[in-house]
């Protein structure tokens, strides 16, 4: 079994001796998978000799150039976008069913699962009901980096942003689940009361999240219904529709309240892998982390264009956190738009 021995509970998250053995593996494995590409017998001994970390990072690799030739040739840039929801369950998946087929302990690489698998349901759902799957359907945001990145220099950001950092992100996210699988292995315990904290906290965060979509998805709705009808639906107000964007609810305290429950979710797996290997910091908080700089940066640019749409945006900003819920908003009750917008019109005067 292609598993680290270890002896203590901080070896279970120490890189040199549960990760660095087996990067041989990862050169050895195309040539490996090319000779038992005939035997069904062979490429299944194959899949449980292989350390599941180097497996799932193969994987994560061989999807880049997949997801690039797709975006090329199709001139759409949203490949990734499309399997967004669902990677990060796919190697979680891999790992339980690593776990089970050499006979391990899978009680809390279960209870992880479970947690993964509302997470894509939930992203999936929202992400096909805002029109993600249809043909043709692209992130608006790489078509206006497009109109302002030279051709070459952006088939370049598509190479190593687009399809294969992106790629490789998705797999990073996940890599606290293999830290689960060696203690489990090591301990050979089923869940403990903070295992349990744990995976129900995270069904927590996405539980928030898909609060957040459905109020987010209502007031859309509500304002391409006035725009089309010029009547004002119930639970809205005019004033509210002309603003743009969503201050109710969730997004009171929050400019992106999903958004913000989407990085807990991750984040809490991470610290989920340092509860168990009693550390305070270990090597797979990489994933999480880039996870985080992508949703600043994103998110960044996404308010850059919001804010050129809507006039009452900055005010917005500067009341409410971009994530976390701000001092003031928490202990105001939240944002209030028509007393900003009040306040806006009196410096105009």
């Amino acid at each position: 079994m292609s598993l680290p021995t270890v002896q203590t509970l901080v070896d279970c998250a120490d890189f040199s001796k549960t990760v660095q053995p087996y990067i041989p593996q990862l050169y050895a494995l195309p040539t490996q998978i090319l000779q038992n590409l005939t035997s069904l017998q062979g490429l299944k001994d194959l899949y449980l000799s292989t350390n599941p970390l180097i497996a799932a990072f193969s994987l994560s690799l061989f999807l880049a150039p997949v997801f690039l030739i797709a975006a090329e040739v199709n001139r759409n840039y949203s490949q990734v976008d499309r399997f967004w929801s669902l990677l990060p369950t796919i190697y979680n998946a891999h790992y339980v069913i690593w776990a089970h087929a050499n006979g391990l302990p899978t009680e809390r690489l279960d209870s992880m699962l479970a947690f993964s698998t509302i997470w894509s349901a939930r992203l999936t759902y929202n992400y096909w009901r805002k029109g993600g799957y249809n043909i043709g359907s692209e992130d608006y945001r790489w078509e206006i980096l497009r109109k302002h990145i030279p051709a070459p220099l952006f088939f370049v950001f598509d190479v190593l942003f687009i399809s294969t950092a992106q790629s490789v992100l998705l797999f990073s996210v996940t890599m606290p689940s293999y830290i689960l699988l060696i203690t489990s292995n090591m301990t050979g315990t089923g869940l403990s009361t903070l295992d349990i904290v744990f995976s129900q906290g995270l069904v927590g965060a996405v539980l928030m999240a898909a609060i957040a979509d459905q109020q987010q998805w209502n007031y859309q709705n509500a304002k391409q219904e006035y725009r089309k009808s010029a009547k004002v639906p119930e639970k809205y107000s005019q004033e509210e529709l002309d603003r743009g964007f969503n201050t109710k609810g969730l997004w009171a305290y929050s400019r992106h309240p999903n958004f913000a429950a989407e990085q807990t979710g991750w984040v809490g797996l991470y610290l989920w892998s340092c509860y168990v290997t009693k550390t305070s910091y270990n090597w797979s908080g990489a994933g999480a982390v880039g996870y985080l700089i992508l949703f600043q940066s994103s998110t960044w640019f996404t308010e850059l264009v919001t804010a050129g749409k809507y006039p009452q945006y900055a005010e917005y900003q500067k009341k409410v956190g971009m994530f976390v819920p701000g001092l003031l908003s928490a202990l105001s009750g939240g944002f209030d738009a028509e007393a900003a917008a009040k306040l806006e019109d009196e410096k105009k005067k």
